[in-house]
């Protein structure tokens, strides 16, 4: 396509610190039965200040991928205020990011308003998958983000026919 990628630093996977067995590991792999029965897990403001996230901390990393996205979404047109964007140069163009699975969790987060440990736990997004976002002006000049696919594996099949 004739396309030069830039690669990001703050889009990559990142470790959490395991206190069970007192090494990193990622921090999406939680066992149903430890998560499921902290309620800051389901919390997109508290879900980084359990200890297994502090004693790494997560949020530090996850910062960087907040800042990332929203340096990106900012030079196309949509400036981040509290939990919504303001559109200053509404657009239709596309941007097209690739990312592992945990990071990609981390940046919808962000950009829908929940905890990255629900999508962690409750979606899967396969290698070569493909999610896609859109944004909507309900209110002239105030974007928010909704998901149109998630973890979509159809180009594989449409190959293959």
């Amino acid at each position: 396509m004739n396309r030069t990628a830039e690669v990001l630093p703050w889009l990559r996977e990142f470790n959490v610190y395991d206190e069970k067995s007192g090494k990193k590991r990622i921090c999406w792999d939680l066992l149903p039965q430890d998560w499921t029965v902290i309620n800051e897990y389901y919390n997109k403001d508290l879900w980084h200040t359990v200890p297994a996230m502090k004693a790494c901390n997560v949020i530090s990393e996850a910062n960087k991928v907040f800042e990332g996205i929203d340096r990106i979404l900012e030079k196309n047109g949509y400036v981040r205020e509290g939990n919504l964007y303001r559109a200053v140069n509404p657009n239709r163009d596309t941007i097209v990011l690739f990312c592992h699975f945990g990071v990609e969790c981390v940046i919808l987060s962000h950009l829908l308003g929940i905890s990255p440990v629900v999508l962690w736990h409750g979606c899967c997004a396969l290698p070569t998958s493909v999610t896609t976002l859109v944004t909507e002006e309900r209110r002239k000049g105030i974007a928010c983000f909704r998901m149109l696919a998630f973890g979509d594996i159809s180009h594989l099949y449409a190959a293959d026919g």
